[in-house]
């Protein structure tokens, strides 16, 4: 399968459509479309990457096929995140680090052109419903599936009873099509959110790129930090990532996202060692920037790693190491420019 550089599955531009959130069951009865049924695909899609970009395009077809609105669940937290939480133990339950939050999920997944994301709060309650509970009140009494899409090794219900058969036995029973979502490669490997992962922890940006359709980045609002960065000549935008798990940490060259344009910079994300940090943090230094930004979202794209992250015994060498950073970040960027 061959993937060229920034080259989507779907055609990532702005649909003329605007895509509803229905945040819980609940609301499901405020969306008269919904109640003649509808096409549905399950899953986290962290990151949009191309694999998931296939399995919205073939929801998309099926929607026109059948005349019925799309629909994708997720879940929040993901179950993953919610059972750690319970236990109060993320290495023991494996969480994967999130490759976006749900705000820049559901970017993607609008200009995808999906009708609806039902967001399903992921609760004790949730948790204990049975399998045939899941498919009797939820898929067939409330969303009136007609056609659903997941991926073979799809787990649901208390104690994970149903799986892929399970849903294949009850559509033949409630008169929906179970389809499963495709397989999509890379070259020998299987595009998948845990692939990205991989790469991304070895620092291969360039093959992540090519995976998800986009340079892999991190959004958000620049909140206030110590200030400590203007004080050796490097001020930074800094954004709290929030997150139980951070996919990516070190010193990279990335551009820079704002509401006038982009730049390029550095950045740092990690716990900030020198200073004693203890929550991970993103900083960013732009290069040729003296805007005040904060509250602004801004999105910080990941180019090239250029080290890991150190402790330096005082700022004085923490500076003098920034502003090499700085000389190999200028030179690796102008060199991707011009590629």
């Amino acid at each position: 399968m061959m993937i060229r550089r920034n080259a989507l599955i779907l055609n990532l531009v702005k649909s003329p459509k605007i895509m509803q959130l229905i945040r819980g069951f609940y609301n499901l009865p405020n969306h008269s479309v919904l109640t003649n049924g509808c096409v549905l695909s399950i899953g986290n899609f962290d990151g949009v990457h191309l694999g998931h970009q296939q399995i919205l395009a073939r929801l998309i077809n099926k929607s026109i096929e059948l005349g019925l609105p799309s629909v994708v669940m997720l879940f929040e937290p993901q179950p993953r995140e919610f059972f750690a939480k319970k236990v109060d133990d993320l290495t023991a339950c494996n969480v994967p680090a999130r490759l976006m939050r749900l705000r820049d999920k559901l970017k993607y997944l609008e200009k995808s052109g999906i009708d609806f994301v039902l967001c399903v709060r992921f609760s004790e309650r949730f948790a204990k419903l049975t399998a045939e509970e899941f498919i009797q009140d939820l898929l067939v009494k409330q969303l009136k599936v007609r056609y659903l899409s997941v991926g073979d090794d799809f787990r649901f219900g208390a104690k994970r009873a149903g799986d892929y058969h399970t849903l294949q036995a009850a559509g033949k029973t409630y008169h929906f099509t179970v389809e499963e979502s495709h397989t999509h490669s890379f070259e020998q490997d299987r595009i998948s959110s845990s692939l990205i992962r991989e790469l991304l922890q070895k620092d291969k940006l360039a093959l992540v790129e090519k995976l998800l359709g986009k340079p892999y980045s991190i959004a958000g609002r620049v909140a206030h930090g110590n200030k400590l960065g203007r004080t050796i000549g490097f001020p930074t935008a800094n954004i709290m990532l929030n997150r139980l798990v951070v996919p990516i940490h070190g010193v990279y060259a990335v551009q820079v996202e704002t509401k006038t344009g982009v730049f390029q910079g550095i950045a740092n994300v990690g716990n900030r060692p020198t200073i004693n940090g203890t929550k991970p943090l993103l900083e960013v230094h732009i290069f040729d920037f003296n805007h005040s930004i904060y509250g602004e979202a801004i999105e910080v794209r990941f180019i090239k790693k250029l080290r890991n992250e150190v402790k330096f015994s005082n700022f004085e060498a923490l500076k003098q190491q920034i502003e090499k950073d700085k000389q190999q970040a200028v030179e690796f960027l102008k060199a991707f420019d011009n590629a």
